[in-house]
């Protein structure tokens, strides 16, 4: 049995990027980064990393983020991982990168922009009741919503 699932929370690290390729197939591409915060064995203080991933979103979903995702945007992605390889044309060494292919794309609206209802936007037309549950957040852990620069 293989299982390549992948489902991350964090804030986008730019404006997404749109294009469309041959057939007019639209294509997105994202950067999130997602913010771990934990307690250091033998030591009070809190530790903060932050996980850079590059996510690239297909069709229309594709040009709804482009539509209405900007820098600083809190989404939740669902896909799959993707691991690609080739060899620089000016260095001539190799080259790869681990991307996540997005099957669905959740804006998750700040608490200023939600209004009473604190729901959030999937990019495939549905609207979340807006109350967390565990399996909303990987680990259970709620992600921090403040960008890391």
């Amino acid at each position: 049995m293989e299982i390549n699932r992948v489902i991350i929370a964090g804030n986008l690290t730019r404006d997404p990027e749109l294009k469309m390729i041959a057939g007019g197939t639209a294509v997105c591409d994202l950067g999130l980064a997602s913010n771990r915060r934990f307690r250091k064995k033998d030591s009070e203080q809190m530790q903060e990393e932050t996980c850079y991933v590059s996510i690239t979103v297909w069709g229309r979903q594709a040009e709804t983020c482009n539509q209405y995702l900007s820098k600083g945007k809190q989404v939740v992605v669902e896909g799959r991982l993707k691991y690609d390889q080739w060899v620089d044309k000016d260095s001539g060494k190799n080259r790869n990168k681990l991307t996540v292919v997005a099957d669905r794309v959740h804006f998750m609206p700040r608490s200023s922009e939600g209004g009473s209802t604190p729901g959030g936007y999937s990019t495939t037309g549905e609207q979340s009741s807006g109350e967390k549950t565990p399996s909303d957040f990987p680990q259970g852990q709620p992600f921090n919503d403040e960008v890391p620069f």
